[in-house]
């Protein structure tokens, strides 16, 4: 068995397809990872959706920004935007199916040594309490109390840590760090603003401003994460402990998967037209 791991999808099907026959993906015998935002801005995001319902049995999926944005819009508590094009999900037969399974999809997938979000980890946290925090939202999400989270989901505040946060700030920091992080400051302070390859402002409240795996940070030296969402790095960032996968294929860069235990990366162009990286969200 091999066990694969794909960045940010967000709907570029035909990409994905041709990815997989390049490695000649077997769901019977082989594994994908996804490191989430499965869907949005690309081509075909109900293709997408459904292909990883169908084959649910042979792939591990994280939550990623966009795909909350697309459980909140299908329960009435997120509003569309014109990037947004996710209609062909919401206004499809099996649309409950879909987006009920994604609703109890993870924040944080670890297995041995390899971690896996949609963002990263924050320099403030070890593994073990990253996987933990993730449990508290992924309770609000799949629990009675879903819409109440998800409609207070959206927001930059608190901006920082504390372990003495609670309720609803503390669950939205939690999701903002394993699905929104970018740039912060070593004790974990969110910087929303920065989403290029380098940060707009040096410094934010008086600390330094660097990507989340620039600072010194709390995992253990032969855990690795693999982690999407940042478009603009394409990929790179200097240090084999964090395995950056978003390539920018909906922004007109290519998917890129990788084999999970030689670190063989494969990609696949994207089609459709070339969109600026700035603007990925």
């Amino acid at each position: 068995m091999t066990t694969y791991v794909i960045g940010d999808i967000q709907g570029c099907f035909p990409a994905f397809k041709r990815l997989l026959k390049k490695v000649a993906f077997d769901p019977g015998k082989d594994c994908l990872w996804s490191v989430g935002d499965l869907v949005n801005r690309g081509s075909d995001n109900l293709s997408t959706l459904r292909w990883f319902y169908q084959h649910r049995d042979s792939v591990v999926a994280v939550l990623g920004n966009h795909d909350l944005h697309l459980i909140a819009a299908h329960r009435g508590k997120g509003r569309l935007s014109r990037s947004d094009n996710i209609n062909d999900i919401l206004e499809a037969p099996d649309a409950d199916e879909l987006v009920d399974w994604l609703r109890h999809r993870p924040l944080v997938h670890r297995d041995g040594n390899d971690i896996m979000t949609h963002a990263g980890i924050p320099p403030c946290w070890s593994a073990l309490e990253a996987a933990s925090y993730a449990t508290e939202v992924e309770a609000a999400l799949q629990g009675p109390q879903c819409d109440h989270f998800l409609g207070a989901m959206y927001g930059n505040e608190p901006w920082i840590w504390s372990p003495h946060l609670q309720g609803l700030a503390r669950l939205r920091v939690i999701t903002n760090y394993l699905t929104r992080m970018r740039y912060c400051t070593p004790t974990g302070g969110l910087d929303f603003k920065s989403k290029g390859s380098t940060p707009e402002k040096k410094k934010l409240n008086g600390q330094p401003i660097a990507a989340w795996f620039k600072h010194a940070n709390k995992l253990a030296p032969e855990e690795q994460v693999f982690f999407g969402h940042w478009a603009s790095l394409g990929g790179e960032t200097d240090d084999p402990q964090f395995i950056g996968l978003d390539t920018g294929c909906v922004w007109g860069g290519v998917l890129t998967l990788i084999n999970r235990k030689t670190g063989e990366r494969y990609h696949a162009k994207n089609a459709a037209k070339k969109r600026k990286v700035a603007k990925a969200r």
